[in-house]
């Protein structure tokens, strides 16, 4: 069994780096869920509330509102569902996906000068440990 230091280590590392990398966004009053949500519609196109709240993993109700934010910024668009009238399809407008870009720009921002202050060595290791963490994520 590996070390549970190791365990408690990682797991507050990167605690701390996601809140940090959370916080470059935009506009810091959207809250990560709306960002979720609207990034989601953003890289994978319309869809439905349902599907949206089930690839998300929140509930149809909380999708709801986090929706209404969004639609009400101009940051995604609801049109007819082409199939079935009682449905709608949501997606990120050109508003939302420059909302998108700009975040992520930030992010990169703030994280590209830190990489580049590393060793060859800590970045062929970070490289490394970036996989295991994707492995890790899959489990």
């Amino acid at each position: 069994m590996p070390d549970a230091s190791l365990a408690t280590d990682l797991r507050i590392a990167v605690n701390r780096l996601s809140r940090t990398l959370r916080a470059q966004k935009a506009d810091v009053t959207m809250t990560d869920g709306q960002f979720s949500a609207l990034a989601r519609l953003h890289r994978e196109g319309a869809m439905t509330l349902a599907d949206l709240s089930r690839q998300d993993g929140v509930t149809p109700p909380s999708m709801t509102k986090t929706v209404a934010v969004l639609i009400e910024r101009g940051l995604v668009s609801k049109d007819d569902h082409g199939d079935d009238r009682r449905k709608v399809l949501l997606a990120a407008t050109a508003a939302g996906s420059a909302f998108v870009a700009e975040t992520r720009r930030r992010r990169d921002d703030w994280l590209s000068p830190r990489l580049t202050a590393l060793t060859p060595e800590e970045r062929r290791t970070l490289t490394d440990a970036t996989e295991i963490m994707r492995r890790l994520a899959q489990q």
